[in-house]
């Protein structure tokens, strides 16, 4: 398991949920919820975070269908992952399958009592937290960084 801090995205067409965690991999935790719908001014927020964290690397969900399928979705992330890792270079951004954490992250936080008017604000980081914690789990089970890496084309 490589040592340091990782930041995790759940990018949304509203808003976009960051989680990080300690430097040991161990636990992550929800960092904010940035909004999403003006991506320039996403993409400095964005910015500003690795700046402030310096993580060894940014993952973002990839979303997938049930079936493992690609569709308009998981495009629009990898161009949205792709504008991301060129603003944020030599920090690498790596894409993982997110299927079933916005689902994971809503039961989680019904069954904490959270009501569903205040868990909008807050799912995306739940998400971004989800994403990150199994992304860390299949480095700690592989020995491999998670996902697939993200060229910085120029």
């Amino acid at each position: 398991m490589r040592r340091g801090r990782r930041l995790a995205i759940d990018v949304g067409d509203a808003r976009i949920g960051v989680a990080s965690c300690d430097p040991d991999g161990v636990l992550a935790t929800p960092v904010e919820t940035v909004p999403g719908r003006d991506v320039p001014a996403a993409h400095r927020r964005l910015r500003r975070l690795v700046e402030e964290y310096e993580p060894i690397e940014v993952v973002v969900g990839l979303p997938r269908s049930l079936s493992g399928r690609e569709g308009p979705a998981a495009a629009k992330i990898r161009t949205f992952a792709q504008h991301l890792a060129r603003s944020i270079a030599p920090v690498p951004v790596r894409l993982v399958d997110e299927r079933m954490t916005t689902v994971t992250a809503s039961q989680g936080l019904r069954a904490s009592g959270v009501k569903s008017r205040k868990g909008r604000s807050v799912i995306d980081q739940a998400a971004a937290v989800v994403i990150l914690q199994n992304a860390l789990e299949a480095e700690r089970a592989s020995g491999a960084p998670p996902g697939e890496g993200v060229e910085v084309v120029v």
